[in-house]
């Protein structure tokens, strides 16, 4: 596809931010534990703020770079015919865990804390209908739709403490105001109506089918994709909730890794002394990812009477979503690292609904109309300032 020629060149600088970054981020410690020594303490002071100016930077562009890839991620699928989205939910998942392997190596292989497995099965379960979602009411709104429903579960669970202890910020007013103004604009994204086609073609037939006792379905207007019978209200309903369902299951999915961070220094927990380095636990989430994406499959398959419906032109799209999926991963634990998760939570989320809906609005030509225009410019400019605000609370 013309449209997902630049992910590569993506990837690469990404990989590149995630070694920088790392490498950065001792040096900087080593740096001001240095001048902590040798006693100066103007020159302590000037190295502190030099530090966090630094990590305010790293996380900036962890936060940009994080939503460009999330955004993007399903752009390579968009026009590829996945069916029900089983077979393409596996290599998707399949293609994230050898990134995070990869990672893993990078990171010279940290502790394995299995229960952050547990973020990247919900995840998972979640992304199961990222593509009826995208096939229902499109790229753009599905996006924004999931992207603020993360944004409000994963924020508040960080802000407030949820799962550890509530995450401090020096101006949390300015957070608050951020954080309201990203969820508004998804707010206002919902009333831009999409226009999502069904495409069939003779392409879209599946490999793995008997037909031998399926021959006589197949045709011009040949579909086995359960949506594509329903009306298009009543699909646009389903889509939406699916999109609120998925949301949650994503902003729940970082939860584990900040409850084993929170009870690190808890002497009596099977967590103490875990790493609070967040990029340590991107493997074992991703882990759980595919784990639970196979046992789904597994289990589709089994329903299906070991015929699953296998598309052959996904598995390479698959790849590349995985792909830009895992790296997007990195810068967000990268930012989660740099800035906390209730300042990259807010810039994140909204981030990627903006991004996912430009390629809706100038790719795919989802958005049409001057009032559809006039909405989508409203809530751009909203989620903009919101992520201005958002970071200026950290400073």
């Amino acid at each position: 596809m013309r449209e997902a020629t630049y992910p590569p060149l993506l990837l690469f600088v990404t990989t590149l931010l995630i070694v920088s970054c790392h490498s950065t981020d001792n040096a900087a410690e080593q740096d001001v534990k240095r001048v902590a020594k040798a006693g100066n303490l103007d020159m302590l002071v000037f190295t502190f703020n030099s530090t966090n100016m630094t990590n305010l930077a790293y996380g900036v562009a962890a936060n940009v770079f994080a939503a460009l890839l999330y955004g993007s991620n399903f752009v390579p699928v968009k026009r590829i015919e996945t069916g029900d989205g089983m077979f393409f939910q596996w290599v998707y998942c399949a293609s994230i865990w050898g990134v995070s392997m990869l990672g893993d190596l990078i990171l010279q292989s940290p502790k394995f804390y299995p229960f952050a497995m547990l973020g990247g099965a919900l995840w998972a379960t979640g992304n199961m209908a990222s593509v009826p979602i995208v096939k229902a009411i499109g790229l753009s709104l599905g996006t924004v739709i999931w992207g603020s429903s993360c944004l409000l579960m994963g924020w508040a669970s960080t802000r407030f403490g949820w799962f550890g202890n509530a995450q401090e910020i020096p101006k949390p007013m300015l957070n608050y105001c951020g954080a309201g103004l990203c969820l508004l604009s998804g707010i206002i994204f919902f009333f831009v109506k999409t226009d999502v086609e069904l495409h069939h073609s003779s392409e879209s037939i599946p490999l793995l089918l008997d037909r031998r006792s399926n021959s006589c379905s197949y045709g011009p207007g040949y579909s086995e994709f359960w949506m594509d019978s329903i009306g298009p209200k009543t699909r646009r309903f389903i889509g939406c909730l699916l999109a609120v369902v998925s949301g949650v299951l994503y902003g729940f999915s970082f939860a584990p890794v900040l409850y084993i961070k929170n009870q690190s220094s808890c002497h009596d927990s099977i967590f103490h002394g875990a790493s609070d380095y967040d990029l340590d636990y991107v493997h074992a989430q991703c882990s759980g990812i595919f784990v639970a994406s196979t046992v789904y499959f597994a289990i589709y398959c089994a329903v299906m009477n070991n015929r699953p419906r296998v598309y052959s032109r996904a598995i390479l799209p698959g790849l590349l979503s995985g792909l830009m999926w895992a790296c997007g991963t990195y810068c967000w634990f990268l930012a989660n690292n740099y800035l906390s998760a209730v300042i990259s939570f807010p810039i994140i989320t909204a981030g990627y609904s903006l991004v996912a809906a430009l390629w809706g609005t100038m790719v795919f030509k989802e958005i049409k109309g001057l009032l559809n225009c006039f909405v989508f410019t409203l809530a751009t400019c909203v989620v903009l300032t919101g992520c201005l605000l958002t970071i200026l609370s950290k400073l």
